[in-house]
């Protein structure tokens, strides 16, 4: 089976589920997940998962993530994107000089922020989007977020940002708020996620490049600053049964036997670590 991480540059009108799909015909396997999921018009990083590998979806999920939004002010709409319907507008003007303060009061702020109802957040166990489309009342759920860096890249009919954010930020919903602070509305019109963790939309391949064999597949010692230890008679019974083991120094050890993978485990403690990943 084939393991490994690759970097995909997802295209405009496809799902991160269907950029999943496509990677399920070009290797030959379903064992393919992703992380971060990016709507259908948004583009850039995404990172995919193969073979034994989507079991670091669970440690690699908490990536803080870097992006290029764009937004026209004055408009309501259900979705927070330029897709939705319109609910509302306004004709207030903003200047440069408020732009600028409001950017200024978001940037490297921590807040409750409320998770737009097309999402796929559940609450009693319905996704939210599915709560809109029925047009049932639901509470919308909010989240700790931190907005690390925020920059005003262009100023002008429509507003261009850069920002990175923690897990479970929702750009749509960042855009909202920041239009919420000038006292009007905002609507994402553009989407580029630009990194995610150490993964740039540099290191990102097309579908089409990956599906002519032209990509880079990411191994765990790519990943991770891990240790490389090796299967001895001592710790053979141990590795292959998956048991703990007791470590205060390494992060990740990655055990083999010879060339071959046998384990790769994670701290879960301060002085033990447990297998993540059986080959």
């Amino acid at each position: 089976m084939m393991n490994g991480v690759i970097v995909v540059n997802k295209p405009k009108g496809i799902t991160s589920r269907g950029v999943v799909n496509k990677l399920v015909k070009v290797f030959g396997t379903k064992s393919i997940g992703h992380i971060g999921t990016l709507d259908p018009m948004a583009t850039g990083v995404l990172v995919c998962l193969i073979g034994k590998y989507t079991k670091l979806g669970s440690i690699m999920v908490n990536h803080d993530k870097e992006y290029i939004a764009t937004f026209k002010l004055n408009v309501l709409t259900d979705t927070l994107d330029i897709e939705g319907k319109v609910l509302d507008t306004d004709d207030k003007k903003i200047s440069l000089e408020d732009m600028n303060g409001a950017i200024e009061h978001f940037n490297g702020l921590t807040y409750m922020q409320e998770v737009p109802i097309y999402s796929a957040v559940k609450v009693n166990g319905k996704k939210l989007y599915d709560y809109a489309r029925s047009n049932e009342d639901v509470i919308l759920p909010k989240k700790e977020v931190t907005i690390y860096k925020l920059e005003l890249v262009s100023f002008g009919d429509e507003v261009k940002i850069k920002c990175k954010v923690s897990k479970g930020t929702y750009i749509r919903a960042l855009i909202r708020d920041i239009c919420a602070y000038l006292g009007t509305y905002g609507v994402m019109t553009d989407l580029v996620r630009t990194k995610l963790g150490d993964y740039d939309i540099s290191d990102a391949y097309s579908l089409d490049d990956i599906s002519n064999g032209k990509y880079k597949l990411y191994s765990l010692e790519d990943i991770f600053d891990l240790d490389v230890r090796y299967i001895n008679d001592d710790n053979h019974k141990q590795i292959y049964n998956g048991n703990i083991v007791k470590d205060k120094n390494s992060n990740y050890i990655l055990y083999k036997e010879g060339d071959k993978a046998v384990a790769f485990y994670t701290r879960i403690n301060e002085e033990e670590l447990k297998p993540l990943i059986m080959f």
